[in-house]
């Protein structure tokens, strides 16, 4: 007992030490996050709040109290609870009762003929165990329940950031789909006042009615774009019902006639790679489960030592006539030695799997921070270049329309044919179209920079 007090089977857990999470070049600033569109500030806990949407913040908030996703990732932090009570409770005393009654008849005969009469007997008892847990056994099994719960306790936190993102997105799409369609719009009444135009020039024999066809064909043209905004919509409206643990019919209806872009008022605060690597849970879930994967070579190598506990008990047995009587007592404490000999090779073989398995999770750690470093560099790429993008089509909007506008007006004095006044306003109704779609991408990158970042779980 002495010489196994004196060790705990299995190593002590330390963080991976030459992990690429460790490297100076994965702690560092992004590279591609030093665009005039980012600042170095650190990421909000809650990254929503910086659209400055009140309604936005308070969809949010209810996803997070009743998304079903989330209850049930609630529901197994709660069963990873049970299971670190359970291995905890393995260190407390331990109880049992017995109590026996028997029937003891000799069949053997009498001189007269009859049999022997049976002799009643019984067993009562009651013993107390606590177990010393000399070889670490216990001590290592509760290790790794706590990180196993960890490691589930940073799924659920996962869950908690997909859902303020979705909830984000789908917000998002609403407006995004209510600003496209105004767009279209604009550009449909454009059109529509060329039509009008045509027409009145036609039916004073300026005009043909090849002009009017034309003209008429890039209304209905436009038009036939706006049915794909109105299921945009509506879709988004279903899945952000859904976020919020209701049926699609139930979709909150104030968010309908959102028109507006979420915009932000102030450059992305994006922090560094270290910053994002504490606060990825998915990372930190990968990281207790090398913890708890440890702590379970603790128990397999326990099986190498016999396992000593502390007991003792009350037992009265006899005859029931003796029932309570003084001498039918009996006492017993000591310290109870158990070993089931080991078959070594097969423990053996069973520490060699725990530590392989270890090591697995220690690659799978590095594959997990390095996808996210990856993930994270190229959403603020695609934002930033986005963003370059959507400036352009800016630029070219607006020559656009100066260009419809001089079409137009040259139209109008005879010194232009209608198709180049077409041409014209195809071109701005292109343009404005694709800025319009730019615009909402930009969003859906900003929602998917702040995703990869690992931001929304540490206000809860």
């Amino acid at each position: 007992m002495a010489m196994l007090a004196g060790c705990v089977a299995g190593p002590d857990y330390k963080p991976p030490e030459h992990s690429v999470a460790t490297m100076p070049s994965a702690n560092g600033a992004f590279a591609s996050g030093q665009g005039p569109e980012f600042s170095q500030e650190p990421l909000p806990d809650r990254w929503w709040s910086l659209y400055d949407d009140p309604r936005l913040d308070a969809l949010v908030e209810q996803a997070l109290e009743a998304n079903a996703n989330l209850r049930a990732a609630d529901a197994n932090l709660r069963r990873a609870d049970a299971v670190v009570r359970e291995a905890t409770g393995q260190k407390t005393l331990g109880t049992s009762v017995l109590a026996d009654a028997d029937l003891e008849r000799d069949y053997t005969t009498t001189s007269a003929g009859t049999n022997m009469p049976g002799v009643l007997t019984y067993d009562l008892g009651f013993s107390v165990t606590y177990p010393l847990d000399l070889n670490g056994k216990l001590k290592r099994a509760i290790e790794g329940s706590l990180a196993d719960r960890e490691a589930v306790e940073a799924a659920r936190d996962a869950v908690r950031i997909s859902v303020a993102a979705a909830v984000t997105k789908a917000y998002a799409d609403v407006c995004a789909a209510n600003y496209q369609q105004a767009t279209v719009e604009k550009v449909i009444a454009l059109q529509q006042q060329t039509l009008t135009a045509t027409t009145r020039l036609q039916r004073g024999g300026r005009g043909t009615a090849f002009d009017v066809s034309r003209s008429r064909t890039a209304v209905e043209t436009s038009k036939a774009s706006l049915p794909a905004f109105t299921a945009k919509r509506k879709a988004a409206l279903y899945l952000l019902a859904t976020l919020l643990g209701k049926p699609p019919a139930q979709y909150p209806a104030d968010v309908e006639s959102c028109a507006a872009l979420p915009r932000l008022r102030s450059p992305m605060p994006v922090g560094d790679g270290a910053a994002m690597i504490r606060r990825r849970p998915d990372i930190r879930q990968a990281e207790r489960t090398i913890a708890g994967d440890t702590a379970r070579i603790g128990v397999a190598t326990a099986d190498l030592y016999p396992t000593v506990s502390i007991g003792g008990g009350i037992i009265n047995d006899g005859k029931l006539e003796n029932l309570g009587k003084t001498h039918s007592f009996g006492f017993s404490l000591g310290p109870l030695l158990n070993w089931s000999f080991p078959n070594r090779p097969v423990v053996k073989a069973r520490i060699d799997a725990a530590n392989a398995q270890v090591e697995g999770d220690i690659a799978r750690f590095d594959a997990v921070v390095l996808d996210a470093l990856r993930g994270t560099e190229t959403a603020l790429e695609t934002y930033a270049r986005d963003t370059d993008r959507a400036a352009a089509l800016g630029s070219a909007t607006s020559s656009a329309g100066v260009s419809s506008a001089q079409a137009a007006k040259l139209f109008r004095f005879g010194r232009s044919d209608l198709l180049s006044l077409l041409t014209a306003q195809a071109n701005l109704a292109s343009a404005q179209v694709n800025h319009a779609a730019a615009e909402a991408s930009l969003v859906d990158d900003q929602i998917a920079v702040f995703l990869a970042l690992g931001g929304g779980w540490e206000g809860k």
